[in-house]
C-alpha cells in the first residue's frame, strides 16, 4: 500500500485573521483538524466527482452551495482563506467561477497546487451568432464541459492523478480505485443518455436555452444550437430586444416549440419568449450549472444528467 506522508506539507502563511482563530483556539484548549488532508473544490458539481475520488481519503471542502450560480458567487474571508489552507484546490476555470478566480489566483501564489479542469479536457470554443452561438464570446474558451460526460470521465481521472501526487496522507491506490469504480458509472451514464437521445427525430434536435450552457452536449450527442435567451455563456449578461426578436426568429424558421431553463434560475425570459411566440412555447427546466441539495432532484452529477436527459428527451419529442 503506497500512502503518502505529510512530512513534506509546505508550510503556509495564514491570513491575520486566519492566524488570529488559530491562536484564539490554541488559549481556550480548542483542538484543530489541520492535521487531515484537505481538498478545496469551488463548484458543486466538482465538488460531487470529487468526492466520489477522494472518498475518505481526504476531506473535501465545496465552496459553492447547492442551487447557486457559478458565475455569481462569492467567498466569505473564510472560504478564502480555506483555498489558501488546501493541499489541492481544484477549480473549473475558463472564466466560469467570475467571482472567485482571483482566490484561486491567491492561493496559487501561496504554493498552493491547484488544477483547473476545465482547461485540461479539450474544451469547445463558443461559435458565432451564425451557429447559435453568442457573437460577443465567438472564439472564447466554453466552461461547460460538465454537459459531456466524456470529458467528465476525462477530468476524473485527472483529479485522482493531481490528489494521488499532491495530497500527503492518502492511500494512491485507494484513490485510483475509486477512480476506476466512478469512472465505470459515468460510461454507464454516456450509454443510457445515448438511448435516450436515439429516440428524439432528427429534426427535433434542436436546443434553445436561457443560456449558452449546453454547446458541449451538444457536440457530443448530434444536437443543433438554435440560440440562447441570453445572448452569452454567462447568466450576467442581458438580452435586447432585437436579441430576443433574433431568437424567436430562429425558432420559427427552426420549428422550435422547447425553451430550456436552468431550475436554479427565474424562467421569466424564457416566459417572455412564450409571449413572442403566442404561446406556442413549452419551457422546460433543466439543472444546468448547480447541483441542489440531496434528495431534491440533481444532488449528485450523475443524478443531475440523468434528470436533464429524462427532461431533454420528453421535451422534444413532445412526450
Amino acid at each position: 500500500m503506497t500512502t503518502r506522508t505529510r512530512g513534506s506539507r509546505r508550510p503556509r502563511t495564514l491570513p491575520l485573521v486566519l492566524l488570529a482563530l488559530a491562536l484564539a483556539g490554541a488559549g481556550t484548549g480548542c483542538t484543530s483538524s489541520d492535521d487531515r488532508p484537505r481538498v478545496v473544490v469551488t463548484t458543486n458539481i466538482l465538488g460531487d466527482i470529487t468526492q466520489e475520488i477522494v472518498g475518505d481519503e481526504a476531506d473535501v471542502t465545496v465552496l459553492m452551495k447547492p442551487n447557486a450560480d457559478p458565475h455569481s458567487f462569492g467567498l466569505s474571508a473564510v472560504q478564502a482563506g480555506e483555498l489558501e489552507r488546501a493541499d489541492l484546490v481544484v477549480f473549473n476555470g475558463l472564466g466560469l467561477e467570475e467571482n472567485v478566480l482571483r482566490h484561486v489566483d491567491a492561493a496559487r501564489e501561496a504554493g498552493v497546487p491547484t488544477f483547473e479542469a476545465g482547461k485540461a479536457v479539450d474544451p469547445l470554443t463558443f461559435q458565432a451568432q451564425d451557429d447559435g452561438g453568442p457573437e460577443e464570446e465567438a472564439g472564447q474558451p466554453d466552461p461547460h464541459f460538465w454537459t459531456d460526460p466524456d470529458r467528465v470521465r476525462k477530468a476524473a481521472g485527472l483529479i485522482a492523478d493531481q490528489v494521488a501526487e499532491h495530497v500527503d496522507g492518502v492511500d494512491e491506490k485507494t484513490i485510483h480505485a475509486n477512480a476506476d469504480r466512478y469512472d465505470a458509472q459515468l460510461a454507464d451514464l454516456t450509454t443510457s443518455m445515448e438511448k435516450s437521445f436515439d429516440r428524439i427525430p432528427e429534426k427535433r434536435r434542436a436546443l434553445v436555452t436561457n443560456h449558452h450552457v449546453f454547446g458541449y452536449l451538444a457536440e457530443r450527442f448530434g444536437f443543433r444550437v438554435i440560440g440562447a435567451v441570453i445572448p452569452s455563456g454567462t447568466t450576467l449578461a442581458s438580452p435586447s430586444s432585437s436579441d430576443l426578436r433574433s431568437l424567436t426568429e430562429a425558432m420559427r424558421k427552426a420549428g422550435v416549440q422547447t425553451v430550456f431553463a436552468d431550475s436554479s434560475q427565474p424562467t421569466r425570459l424564457a416566459e417572455v419568449l412564450r409571449t413572442e411566440l403566442d404561446g406556442q412555447v413549452r419551457v422546460v427546466e433543466l439543472y444546468s450549472e448547480s447541483l441542489t441539495e440531496k434528495g431534491k432532484g440533481a444532488g449528485t452529477y450523475l443524478q443531475m444528467m440523468r434528470a436533464n436527459t429524462a427532461a431533454m428527451a420528453d421535451g422534444l419529442t413532445g412526450a
